[in-house]
Formats: structure tokens, C-alpha cells, sequence
């Protein structure tokens, strides 16, 4: 057979123009040149749209529930015990074959006559004994692998047994933890509150160039939450409208929103993060450990007349959970929300202007205790005089807490102290007549003399209080009256408390006689060593 050859003409295989094969050095720079505008322009379109869509999340915050929609994202859920042991895939050892038992050789007849008999059974022993001694030794082997091998599981399945009381013990320890975590939350521990609040604010989204950099303070008695909130700068506000591409220059240029826009940027921003941030807070707050909270906005700018770097409050709010309940932030004007709930700012946030917050305190505050209700009979018979001074400083801490309520105020009332220094402290939250006020209520059944007055004063200014209030089911020295002219004190004598009184749907009365001699008082000086209260 021959071979058959054929010949292909290859040049019906070559491109048309071979010049296409080939870019020249000025085409290659045209299409880099082309790719570059290409991906520049869509760079600052992403950027222009970037910017839009933060100044929106920042205009829409109030419209954004927080993430965090359950305890479960703060501290976890608790675990079943679900340990799956490790199989033991170490293989049994196999027996080895005995080698089998030698063959006995009969002796024939050449070989009994030969006696050889004897020498062939001799070699049979020493075959079989030889036989019997390897086998032995593979019986010994075997044993000492299975010895081994049961030695080796056992230790496996005792490490495994060990590992799950570990596991067990973990999930155990861990869900206690979070039972002792979700009971002091339920109970209202300061710290445990004071970190679940740290974990709304974490776990919520935050658009840039807001961030959760917040301090807090709790105080269980009041069930009062403060927090200092670190609010951005105008500078930080994305203000740029647009990004465009330069072809010539090759450089990109912006434009930014006008002044006007960027200031109902900056102050819609920081008014909504205020409001947000206490709405969160309180629907956060399943076990109702808190009823007030005081939000101050602070910025750290610098400050024009040191040239120094300082921290200052701009917006200041103290609000009450049922104020906040009644509100639909979906459609309130951020704004005006705030300035309804009586917050404290200037006109325009931008101007960074400093504002005295609304409440300045000792957040700490060991002193206040659990306070008590007080009824009074319908036929306002009972005799103020003549109370008990623990149930009168209840009942004057009752009576002015009704008198600040309408203003989104609170009144605590302290621990007694032989000192007679504190009563209670109202917290009001009036720019004007408000702040921390020192109440001292002195049932008293003589007149109250100077030295009280004066030791009230002394006791606000040491506390930093804007105002002291003292109150007694008596009246006042002229003295009294004298010393307090200019000052911020207030006298409410036993007239003015039963006024209040009435005010509120409290009546009571005072005979000043008829306590006197209830208490065991009479003349100048009393026959018994006067408690708290009693003169």
C-alpha cells in the first residue's frame, strides 16, 4: 500500500490584514488613555452618588429601626449539650496464622533396618517443638496487641467521656451567665443596664460619620440614664454634591451643597441622632429600668479664644419615657420634636455655640433611696405638724414631684442624715428656672431661724445647685426672710405647703398646739431630746 501525502496550502489560513496584528505605540495610548476617562468618569459618578446616598441616611435616621432587636445580638443564646463523641477508628489487631503442625514421617523398611527409626522421631520432636514455640509466640504477640489496643480505647474513650463533662460544664457555666446577665438586666443593675444601652448603640447602624462614642451613667433610684454623646462636626458631613472628571487636566473636581443646605444637614443630623438615640434607648428597655433620660450633645472643636481643643455641650434634653411613647417619629420635624420636649440649643446647631446642659449633677448619687407614697385622709384631718419627719420629707418629696412633672422634672428623695443636710433634690429641666434644686423639708412646730437658711445655702452651693427650697409646717424668722434677698433660695412656710397641697388634690392641716403637745413639747424647751425634725 502507498503512502498518501497531501499537501495543504496554509496561506488560506492567514488573516486578511496582518496589520491588525500589530498596534501601534499611539493606538495603544489612545485606547489606555480612553480606558482611563472611562473608568475616571465612573469613579466620580460612584463618588457623587456615594455622597447623596449618605446625606440621605443622615436625613432618614429617625426612619431606620435599630438593628439590635433582641437581647440574643448582646449576649447570646443559651446552648443545648449536644457532645458527639469521636468513633475509635483504631482497628482491632488480627491474630497472625499458627504456622501448621509438621507431618510425621513413617519409617520404611529400609529405614527400620537401618535404625533410623529412633533419629526420625527424634527429628519429628524437635520439628514439632520448633512449631509449638513459634505459635506460642504468636499467641503471646497477639495478646499483647489486644492488651494494647483495649489499653488505647480505653483511654480514648475515657479522654472522650472527659471531653464531654467539659463541654457540658462549659455550656452550663455559660448559660448561667447569661440567666445571672438577662436577671441582673431584668433587676435593673447599673452596670448590666448601663452595657446593654453601650450595645444598642453599637449593634445600631450608625451611617457614616456618625459613631457610637458615648459615656453613660445610671442611677437606679432615679432610674435615670445620662448620656454624653460625641456628635460630629459640620466639617464631617459629606457635603460634596458633585465629582467630575477633568479629560484635560486629568484631575477630578467637586461642588459642594450650599451653605444653607449643609447647616439643615449638620442640625437635622444632630437632632436626630439625639431623638433616635433616646427612642432606641427606651424601646430597647423591655424591663423599664429607666423612665428618664438626660441626652447631651457635646462636640469637640476647637475653641477660638485659647486656640485649644475643648468639649462643649451644643444640645441638651432631659425627657421622660411617656413623652417619647407619644411621639410618631416617622413624621415629626426633627427640630421642632426637640425643641417641643424642651431641649436646650442655640438656633442653629452649625455654629457649634455652647448651651448649659440641662441637668448637671452627681449622676451617682448613693444617697437616694426607694421613695414612699403617702396618703392623706379625704377630710384633710391629719395634721402635718404632728407627722412622722421620715413620711413628712416623703410627703413633700410626693407633693413637689407632682408640682415638676408637668415639665418633665423628678424629684428623689435621700437617705436621712444626722447632718439634716439634703432632703431631696428636684431635677428640673426648664432652661430658665430649672436645674438642680436643693429641697429641705423641716417639720418643725417653732419658727425656723436663720442658721437653717444659711446652712441651706451653704448646702447648694457644695452641691452646685441652682436652687434651694426650703419648706417647714411652720414659718420663718425675719431673719430668715433677710438673709435670703438676692439669693436663690425659696422659704415655703406652712401656709404656702398646704396651698401646694390642695393644688395637687392633697389636703391636710397644721395645728401647731396640738402637735406640740402630741410630741411631748411645751414651753420654750422641749422635755425630750428632739429628733430629725422635731422642734
Amino acid at each position: 500500500m502507498k503512502d498518501v501525502h497531501s499537501r495543504v496550502d496554509m496561506s488560506q489560513y492567514r488573516p486578511r490584514s496582518t496589520s491588525r496584528l500589530y498596534i501601534s505605540e499611539a493606538s495603544y495610548k489612545r485606547a489606555r488613555a480612553s480606558d482611563l476617562t472611562r473608568n475616571s468618569r465612573k469613579e466620580a459618578n460612584d463618588l457623587t452618588r456615594r455622597f447623596a446616598d449618605e446625606r440621605q441616611a443622615l436625613l432618614s435616621l429617625l426612619k431606620n429601626t435599630p438593628t439590635i432587636k433582641s437581647m440574643h445580638a448582646w449576649m447570646g443564646r443559651e446552648e443545648t449539650a449536644s457532645f458527639v463523641p469521636k468513633i475509635f477508628n483504631v482497628s482491632k489487631p488480627v491474630k497472625d496464622q499458627h504456622n501448621p503442625l509438621p507431618e510425621r514421617t513413617v519409617p520404611g523398611v529400609m529405614a527400620r533396618l537401618l535404625g533410623r527409626t529412633a533419629k526420625m522421631e527424634q527429628d519429628y520432636q524437635v520439628r514439632l517443638a520448633e512449631v509449638h514455640a513459634d505459635n506460642a509466640e504468636i499467641d503471646q504477640r497477639y495478646e499483647a496487641s489486644i492488651l494494647e489496643w483495649e489499653t488505647q480505647r480505653a483511654k480514648y474513650e475515657a479522654d472522650q467521656a472527659k471531653a464531654e463533662e467539659a463541654e457540658i460544664v462549659r455550656i452550663a457555666q455559660s448559660n448561667q451567665k447569661i440567666r445571672d446577665l438577662r436577671k441582673a438586666w431584668h433587676d435593673g443593675d447599673a452596670d448590666t443596664v448601663v452595657q446593654y444601652v453601650a450595645a444598642i448603640m453599637k449593634l445600631s447602624d450608625h451611617p457614616p460619620p456618625l459613631a457610637p462614642r458615648v459615656e453613660l451613667q445610671y442611677d437606679g433610684a432615679m432610674k435615670l440614664l445620662v448620656i454624653d454623646y460625641r456628635l460630629p462636626l459640620p466639617s464631617d458631613m459629606p457635603i460634596t454634591k458633585t465629582v467630575r472628571y477633568n479629560v484635560t487636566s486629568g484631575e477630578f473636581s467637586t461642588t459642594s451643597i450650599s451653605q444653607k443646605d449643609a447647616k439643615i444637614l449638620y442640625d437635622s443630623t444632630c437632632y436626630q441622632a439625639c431623638l433616635r438615640t433616646i427612642r432606641d434607648t427606651f424601646r430597647g428597655d423591655k424591663p423599664r429600668n429607666i423612665d428618664t433620660i438626660a441626652f447631651n450633645g457635646n462636640v469637640e472643636a476647637l475653641n477660638a479664644a485659647t486656640g485649644r481643643k475643648s468639649t462643649e455641650t451644643i444640645m441638651s434634653v432631659l425627657v421622660g419615657r411617656d413623652a417619647v411613647e407619644k411621639i410618631d417619629f416617622n413624621n415629626v420635624d426633627p427640630q421642632a420634636c426637640f425643641k417641643s420636649l424642651k431641649g436646650v440649643s442655640a438656633s442653629s446647631l452649625s455654629g457649634l455655640a455652647a448651651v448649659v446642659p440641662v441637668i448637671t449633677f452627681n449622676k451617682a448619687d448613693k444617697r437616694f433611696i426607694k421613695a414612699e407614697e403617702v396618703e392623706l385622709v379625704e377630710d384633710g384631718s391629719v395634721n402635718l405638724a404632728a407627722m412622722g419627719w421620715e413620711e413628712f420629707e416623703h410627703l413633700v418629696r410626693q407633693v413637689f414631684e407632682r408640682e415638676f412633672a408637668s415639665r418633665g422634672g423628678e424629684v428623689k428623695i435621700t437617705q436621712s442624715s444626722a447632718d439634716g443636710g439634703v432632703d431631696a433634690i428636684a431635677f428640673d429641666p426648664d432652661p430658665i428656672t430649672g436645674g438642680k434644686i436643693i429641697i429641705q423639708a423641716k417639720r418643725y412646730t417653732r419658727s425656723v431661724g436663720v442658721s437653717a437658711v444659711r446652712d441651706l445655702y451653704g448646702t447648694a452651693q457644695s452641691e452646685g445647685a441652682s436652687k434651694g427650697i426650703l419648706v417647714t409646717t411652720a414659718d420663718f424668722g425675719p431673719d430668715a426672710y433677710k438673709f435670703v434677698q438676692g439669693k436663690p433660695i425659696t422659704l415655703l412656710n406652712g401656709g404656702h405647703l398646704l396651698h401646694l397641697l390642695e393644688k395637687h388634690g392633697m389636703r391636710a392641716r397644721i395645728d401647731i398646739a396640738q402637735a406640740r403637745k402630741e410630741l411631748g413639747l411645751s414651753g420654750k424647751t422641749s422635755r425630750k431630746v428632739p429628733h430629725k425634725g422635731d422642734t
